[in-house]
């Protein structure tokens, strides 16, 4: 699907679902150091959620907290209709990661990280293989199914990282700078992979510095010194800030 139809589609389908992410007052503090400065949002079953800032801008902390890596100061959070203070571990259960720093095994081969991470996930043999089968073709990558991860361009890694990410149909990816240092075709290639996985009910939160791709979400929040200054459409942004893109939308808010 073109970019644009999905946009109108999905967002129109979000309207009438439900939240999956509840966020109230979060509060996340390093002695006097306010990384995440009560934080309110929330966000809907299959939606596309971009999550932007500077370097430092505290999103990288919301995400941690926010899949159960860490606990917050103070505030409710609610992830898949679980506590992150008291079911961290069923949170972890009903969602994917995928790091800004590459997240596989570069000394295993491709099928080789496939099969650890199935099982670190806890699915059956016969669905790890099932599922590989279905996922190598996908990617198009049989052919390198048996090389070590460390010998790919990082395009492939990525695409292969997110891949892993979804493996076991998490309810929800969380995706922290996942297309950086890669070219803008391979960038496309990945959004594309973004869209399917939403179409088929996955949640996407996603962090990014290219403000292109911001374009691309359903809602965006951008966060500045650890506090959220906007939170809408791409569009209802742009005319918020009277901006003809997000690159101008995004220097307003930091300057």
């Amino acid at each position: 699907m073109h970019f644009s139809a999905y946009m109108v589609n999905n967002i129109t389908m979000i309207k009438n679902k439900e939240n999956i992410i509840e966020v109230k007052d979060l509060v996340k503090k390093f002695g006097n150091f306010y990384a995440n400065d009560h934080l309110t949002f929330e966000v809907k079953k299959g939606e596309i959620f971009g999550f932007l800032g500077a370097n430092g801008a505290g999103k990288t902390t919301a995400i941690r907290i926010l899949s159960g890596l860490s606990y917050p100061t103070s505030g409710d959070v609610m992830v898949a209709g679980f506590d992150v203070y008291k079911e961290r571990e069923k949170v972890k259960k009903n969602i994917g990661y995928m790091s800004q720093k590459f997240s596989l095994y570069e000394d295993l081969t491709v099928k080789e990280n496939i099969r650890f991470y199935g099982g670190i996930y806890g699915l059956s043999n016969k669905y790890i293989k099932e599922k590989t089968e279905s996922m190598l073709e996908r990617l198009k990558m049989k052919d390198i199914q048996h090389s070590l991860i460390g010998s790919l361009p990082l395009g492939w890694k990525q695409k292969i990282a997110f891949s892993v990410a979804i493996f076991h149909n998490p309810k929800i990816v969380f995706l922290d700078e996942p297309t950086g240092g890669v070219d803008p075709i391979t960038r496309r290639d990945f959004w594309e992979m973004i869209y399917e996985a939403s179409n088929n009910g996955i949640t996407v939160f996603v962090t990014t510095h290219y403000m292109d791709e911001a374009e691309y979400c359903d809602r965006v929040s951008i966060m500045d010194r650890g506090k959220i200054e906007g939170l809408d459409t791409p569009g209802g942004l742009k005319k918020r800030f009277k901006s003809n893109n997000m690159d101008e939308v995004f220097l307003k808010i930091a300057r």
